[in-house]
């Protein structure tokens, strides 16, 4: 088993923003590009894509209210799990320390092939986000949609 560990990031919101963010999975679509939108479906428990001819699934497995939610593989090509991490800052209020773990059943050739990618990956999810909740969006975001989730969420 392949284990790969994000940075830790601050994010300058409660865990309790955060957490409901990504709980519901269909708001990860609205984080995307526009020409990727249609190869996505999801529902409140369960995400997929069609990616250069692979459907990847994700579904969630565990919601720990406000600290932890742990995905799991829906029809990947390989086995894997991802948890992301809403820990409170220390004396913190609206600070939340988040980071991501995944485990995967990778094969040496994957392994070599998605490895580095994967924690690239996750660690410019993290930075992304430290970045968004100080008011600096990322290129081609548009903030609108954070305002529709916030509406949506109470938060």
């Amino acid at each position: 088993m392949t284990e790969i560990h994000s940075k830790h990031a601050v994010v300058s919101k409660a865990p309790a923003e955060l957490y409901m963010v990504f709980t519901d999975l269909r708001n990860l679509i609205q984080f995307l590009p526009e020409d990727k939108k249609e190869d996505v479906t999801a529902d409140y428990d369960s995400i997929s894509a069609r990616i250069q001819g692979f459907t990847i699934g994700i579904k969630v497995l565990e919601r720990t209210p406000y600290s932890k939610i742990l995905y799991g593989d829906s029809g990947a090509p390989f086995k894997f799990s991802a948890a992301l991490y809403f820990d409170l800052v220390q004396g913190e209020t609206y600070k939340t320390d988040f980071h991501i773990d995944v485990s995967a059943e990778l094969s040496v050739m994957m392994k070599m092939l998605l490895g580095s990618k994967l924690k690239d990956a996750m660690d410019k999810l993290v930075d992304t986000l430290a970045a968004a909740s100080e008011g600096r969006m990322p290129e081609g975001f548009d903030p609108k949609d954070l305002d529709e989730i916030r509406k949506k969420y109470n938060i």
